[in-house]
């Protein structure tokens, strides 16, 4: 059984214990060093918290990963003024965003020709699963606030077979900031009353080993189409070298979100008239989420290196909707939802436990040098998922009994292996081999007798790459492996269908990077080659095993100093093949392309620095997609879930002054052009955000 702490004394207790160890740890390492100590200067911290990284930080280690490897760095981050870690990863080659709101409370994420918001790539936080579920649920429910990200790393190939599961599309970790030493506070005024505060707080002890860390977070916004949310972020972290070669970090987190929104968008009637209204007005979606980590490095020599993470998250999700009984027109005889006076709630909580352990060691072996990493990483989740009805008067105050009370669970246990030859100066050999064995359980709370249903199943996940350096300039990676991704409880237990595999995918990968003084570059050829897709299982709309599918295409990075202060970055990515195996009656034919899977991507960014002004134009292009398997190329008028979305483009600005190192005044424009554009399709169109305005300051005391 998974812990079942009550909310309120978790927080607080959490709270406590980082606060504690915080403190306690930077008295300890101030008293052994001694106040005589010399400083290393105002702001500048001498260690960073210990956290597991999935592309190591220095070039080195990048040009020795045989895979594509992306990183967003902190410069990145202040240059695109994200809303959210979807507006901050559409910038990334490969990635395709499906923008349903300008909140991004739900992620709509595509890796590759990989369906957005069909989750098959792995979402880290300094190392850490983040996604609500993984065996269990919905990995779409909770989605890392951007305001506390200094950047993050992209990787994919045979290297990302270290992580798992969910690592067909690769691996994405976003890396948390640690505040400087000192207080900052900054505000952000914006379209759709958009008001947000933050508070960074950031301390170290006298002799930089130890260092304390708060970020708070609060923002308000009427929402485009008035989908209104109300959001807080709490991260607390801090972190110590307690002895030789040790040290140990803590991250508290709290998020809590109330938003203003549904499946449900417009008819095309609404759409084309140029609606701004929120077609749902009455549905909320309700998000909250406490998390605990503990890191602990351990550099036992040179050669020898261990980390490990113990970490702790529960994440409720309560979704509360008006049910309808068909449509009827308004005073401006466009089409509308009819709702009824009942009220729905689909509420789900998930509580997930476990640890990820990695040893990396240098040695010698066949005379060469290698560097070899182990693995293990254990951990167990649970959802309650629950469906209540209310009605109109008393929404969100269940009347009646459950319509649905069951718990999913599951444990997972992976072993990894990987060693790195060396072969020469020029040519590295990584071969790598991943297990994962795990269980998922059903219990209908519902029954009289309380039955389990259960399935079980291990996987052998092997891979192997290369790198070669042909020039200074110039080097060349390959890898191949399996990739796979669990099915849901859904899918395995309770099914019609028989019980469903993982879903499994061979992965190649070719591809060239390298660069000089003033440019960078990287193109990579990939391949996924499904034996079986499997349905996310969540609430049995399609039978689980689904058939086998081929991804191919090409994504290519380009940096470029222009000089004089300008700088010219850009990727493009093209998926030529995106198809179904064979037929899926009802739901595919065979050579049809998967939906939510655009054959070209594009981005672009002019960027210019002059002293203390900087600023950037960036554009992005999304080609045509498709909204479902069947590739209708007319909206469907009963259930809006499928038809042809147009290709769009946006442009974004940016800019921001620093007055003095203290002083920072910042602002953008989001879509300049305010390109009227449909981002999706479900129950509805969803129609994409309009232009909108934002300025702030920050200030440091």
């Amino acid at each position: 059984m998974l812990l079942n702490l009550p909310r309120p004394s978790a927080l607080s207790g959490a709270i406590s214990l980082a606060l504690l160890l915080a403190f306690g740890s930077i008295q300890a390492s101030a008293e052994a060093e001694g106040a005589g100590q010399e400083q290393a200067g105002d702001n500048l911290l001498a260690i960073d918290l210990p956290r597991i990284r999935v592309v190591a930080p220095d070039r080195l280690n990048v040009e020795l990963t045989p895979g594509a490897v992306y990183t967003v760095t902190q410069q990145d981050v202040e240059q695109a003024q994200p809303r959210s870690t979807e507006d901050l990863l559409r910038r990334v080659p490969g990635i395709y965003i499906k923008r349903e709101e300008d909140s991004a409370v739900v992620t709509n994420i595509g890796v590759r020709g990989l369906p957005a918001g069909d989750y098959k790539t792995l979402v880290l936080e300094d190392g850490v699963p983040v996604q609500f579920g993984i065996f269990v649920g919905n990995s779409r429910y909770y989605n890392p606030r951007v305001h506390r990200m200094e950047g993050a790393e992209i990787l994919k190939g045979a290297s990302s077979l270290r992580f798992g599961p969910n690592n067909i599309g690769g691996v994405v970790n976003f890396l948390t900031r640690t505040p400087e030493e000192g207080v900052a506070v900054s505000g952000r005024l914006g379209s759709w009353n958009t008001r947000e505060a933050m508070l960074d707080i950031g301390g170290a002890s006298e002799s930089r080993e130890a260092r304390f860390g708060l970020i708070a977070n609060h923002t308000t916004s009427d929402g485009w189409n008035d989908k209104g949310w109300d959001m807080t972020d709490i991260m607390v972290k801090a972190g110590s070298a307690v002895g030789d070669g040790h040290f140990v970090g803590v991250k508290l987190s709290y998020y809590e979100n109330d938003a203003n929104i549904s499946y449900r968008g417009f008819f095309e009637d609404a759409f084309n008239a140029g609606a701004d209204f929120n077609p749902a007005p009455d549905d909320f979606f309700l998000t909250d989420r406490l998390a605990f980590d503990v890191n602990h490095e351990w550099n036992i020599h040179r050669d020898l290196r261990l980390q490990t993470v113990v970490y702790w998250s529960e994440t409720s999700r309560d979704y509360w909707r008006f049910l309808i009984d068909g449509a009827t027109t308004n005073a401006d005889g466009l089409t509308v939802w009819n709702y009824t006076d009942t009220v729905q709630g689909n509420n789900r909580t998930a509580e997930r436990y476990g640890f990820d352990s990695r040893l990396v060691m240098n040695h010698s072996l066949f005379g060469l040098d290698n560097e070899a990493q182990f693995g293990v990483r254990y951990f167990e989740e649970e959802m309650l998922d629950q469906t209540v009805r209310a009605d109109r008067a008393t929404p969100r105050n269940p009347n009646g009994p459950l319509l649905r009370n069951r718990r999913d669970s599951a444990d997972s246990l992976a072993l990894f292996a990987q060693n790195r030859f060396d072969i020469s100066t020029a040519l590295s050999v990584t071969a790598g081999l991943r297990v994962e064995t795990y269980e998922q359980k059903r219990n209908d709370l519902r029954r009289a007798v309380d039955a389990v249903d259960t399935f079980s199943n291990t996987e052998w996940l092997p891979g192997i790459g290369a790198t070669y350096q042909v020039s200074p300039a110039v080097q060349v990676y390959g890898s191949a492996y399996i990739a796979f991704a669990p099915p849901l409880v859904g899918s395995v237990v309770g099914s019609a269908d028989v019980p469903t595999d993982a879903e499994k995918s061979v992965n190649l990968d070719l591809g060239v990077r390298g660069g000089g003084e003033a440019f960078t570059y990287e193109v990579t050829a990939f391949q996924m080659d499904f034996s079986n897709q499997v349905d996310p299982g969540i609430s049995n709309i399609r039978l689980p095993n689904e058939g086998s599918a081929l991804i191919q295409g090409f994504e290519l990075s380009l940096g470029y100093d222009l000089g004089r202060g300008f700088g010219l970055n850009g990727n493009l990515t093209w998926i030529p093949t995106a198809e179904f195996g064979e037929d899926r009656p009802g739901q595919a034919e065979d050579g049809n392309r998967l939906p939510y899977s655009p054959d070209w991507t594009a981005n672009l960014t002019l960027s210019y620095q002059t002293g203390n002004l900087r600023t950037a134009l960036m554009f992005n292009y999304t080609d045509e997609v498709f909204g479902d398997g069947m590739n209708r190329t007319e909206i469907d008028p009963l259930r809006h879930m499928g038809g042809l979305i147009p290709s769009y483009y946006t442009f974004d600005w940016t800019a921001s002054y620093d007055f003095n190192p203290n002083l920072r005044l910042f602002g953008a424009i989001k879509n300049l052009a305010d390109e009227r554009y449909i981002a999706g399709l479900r129950q509805g169109i969803y129609a994409g955000p309009e232009r909108s305005f934002e300025a702030g300051l920050r200030y440091r005391f």
